[in-house]
């Protein structure tokens, strides 16, 4: 079965594998907002999440159903186990969409059947055929896969992937759930796959795979070489342990290489075409969303995204650079939506000039989220000359796409110096519009904000990260501040940006607490037991 494109397919699996990053988790109007952005990119299916997981994923994902899953718009997925009750629960999420997807899966290696499932092969066969039939019940996207294919007896691997196609699977997945594969052997697994598979060409090949190793986009574009036509990956590759392979790293791959993967496609090597239908114009946006509502920094040196993927300090790339761009770079930064820092707003610009300046990076703001956002830039329009578009991305992050607004910092002052004990003094007002005020001394002028804020927000919890970037050059630059802080065993994210360092390190850490303080309100209450 061959798309009608001849193109490989992308699944993104953000939303359920890339928010299982310890630290990710996202509220639903995140998750929507970055639906949002990735059918802006062009993603062919979106894994929304896991509907039977809780009742926060389930509403997750038929949300987006409703709002991204158009006629022109993504696929919208839930996983679900081979079991009637998820399955059952992924079919109702994704009832909305215009085009929605099952994903069922059970585990095939032998050490998952010996130690997690407890069953034997037959069992699993059995229970593999049953399930996708039932799936198919409700829709007739379903896709399958088998648990830790990487480390499966690839005999048993075919029987299984044979029974399920057979049962109404039309794409079939190959998880190296491990990352325990290196590129020639996956490579080998997806070309066995083909040449063993009976039924085969009833269903598209997808990969999945971990980071475990390093290997992860090798062992794709080796995958795609012996015919996988479906790519599972993740914005800035987030995910459990070391992640997911990088959709961003696949989609620039393909697209710089293309001449050297077409003969793989059936095309003409010379051929100029795309082998994705991504807006690779929307992925440093993409990932700096992500980045941003996660709290999931990039490293600098990250392929692609990262600070320095098109920077140059050696002064022979430097000289290189100035006199032909070829001589040190493969590819534009501007391909991936990286534009040099062209100021277009100042302080006296008005609302319109501001709305359409937002329009053209992507971002359709409510009249709510615009007048919020406008005021914060006036604020920051007072204090900078010029504002650039990561400045403007930084105030709209910060103003519209943030956690829950219970306690609001109202004050922020510090006293600190060389001979001085930091000190520091807070104003918040509660959820009840009570103002408290609180002062702590602390090693730093942070850690004295932080102590202050702890004593007006009486809720256990450790700072596990506190990170720093600035977001453009110069001294009056927007400073961004990412917190990390563990309450038991949930660990939560806070990000801010301001031109003071210190407002901004005290809204991140506020951000993060109304995330946990959100997030006790919601657990259950133990119920009271009658005497």
């Amino acid at each position: 079965m061959k798309t009608k494109s001849e193109r490989i397919i992308i699944f993104d699996t953000t939303l359920r594998d890339g928010e299982q990053c310890p630290g990710a988790t996202l509220n639903i109007d995140e998750k929507l907002t970055i639906a949002k952005q990735l059918a802006r990119l062009g993603v062919d299916v979106i894994e929304a999440g896991f509907a039977f997981a809780s009742p926060g994923d389930f509403e997750a994902v038929n949300k987006i159903a409703q709002i991204v899953g158009t006629e022109t718009g993504p696929v919208i997925c839930s996983l679900a186990r081979a079991r009637q009750e998820d399955i059952k629960a992924a079919a109702q999420a994704i009832r909305p969409a215009a085009k929605g997807r099952i994903h069922t899966f059970i585990a095939t290696s032998d050490i998952h059947l010996k130690y997690k499932l407890k069953k034997t092969r037959q069992e699993v066969l059995a229970i593999a055929e049953e399930m996708v039939a039932y799936a198919k019940s409700f829709t007739d996207d379903i896709e399958f896969s088998p648990e830790d294919a990487g480390r499966s007896e690839p005999e048993f691997l075919y029987e299984v992937l044979e029974r399920a196609i057979a049962a109404g699977a039309t794409t079939v997945n190959i998880p190296d759930t491990v990352g325990y594969t290196t590129p020639s052997e996956f490579g080998a697994l997806i070309k066995g796959i083909k040449d063993n598979v009976p039924n085969i060409d009833k269903a598209i090949i997808s990969v999945h795979g971990h980071n475990d190793l390093g290997l992860a986009v090798a062992n794709f574009l080796e995958a795609v070489k012996n015919g996988a036509r479906q790519l599972e990956c993740t914005i800035n590759g987030i995910g459990e342990r070391a992640g997911n392979a990088a959709l961003e790293e696949l989609i620039m791959a393909l697209h710089v290489r293309r001449q050297y993967f077409n003969p793989f496609l059936g095309r003409p090597t010379e051929s100029e075409e795309p082998l994705t239908n991504i807006d690779t114009r929307q992925i440093y946006k993409t990932s700096r969303m992500v980045s941003n509502l996660t709290g999931l920094l990039v490293q600098p040196n990250k392929a692609i995204v990262g600070a320095n993927a098109f920077a140059h300090e050696s002064g022979i790339h430097q000289d290189g650079v100035l006199k032909n761009k070829l001589t040190y770079e493969i590819m534009d930064a501007q391909l991936i939506g990286l534009t040099e820092n062209q100021i277009v707003l100042g302080k006296h610009s008005g609302r319109n000039a501001f709305r359409t300046r937002l329009r053209e990076l992507g971002y359709e703001l409510t009249e709510t989220e615009l007048n919020k956002a406008f005021v914060r830039f006036k604020e920051v329009a007072d204090k900078k000359k010029e504002i650039s578009d990561w400045d403007l991305e930084a105030i709209v992050n910060d103003e519209i796409q943030q956690a829950p607004d219970l306690f609001k910092l109202e004050l922020v002052q510090v006293s600190c110096g060389s001979n001085a004990k930091p000190t520091a003094t807070v104003t918040l007002r509660t959820p009840e519009g009570e103002e408290l005020i609180d002062a702590a001394i602390g090693t730093g002028p942070v850690d004295a904000v932080y102590k202050a804020i702890n004593r007006v927000i009486k809720v256990p919890n450790q700072l596990i990260e506190f990170s720093v970037q600035s977001v453009t050059a110069g001294i009056d630059a927007i400073g961004e501040v990412t917190i990390r802080l563990r309450h038991e065993d949930r660990v939560f994210s806070g990000h801010a940006a301001n031109t003071d360092i210190i407002v901004a390190s005290a809204q991140a850490y506020v951000n993060a607490l109304n995330r946990l303080y959100a997030w006790l309100q919601n657990q259950p209450q133990p119920e009271e037991v009658n005497a």
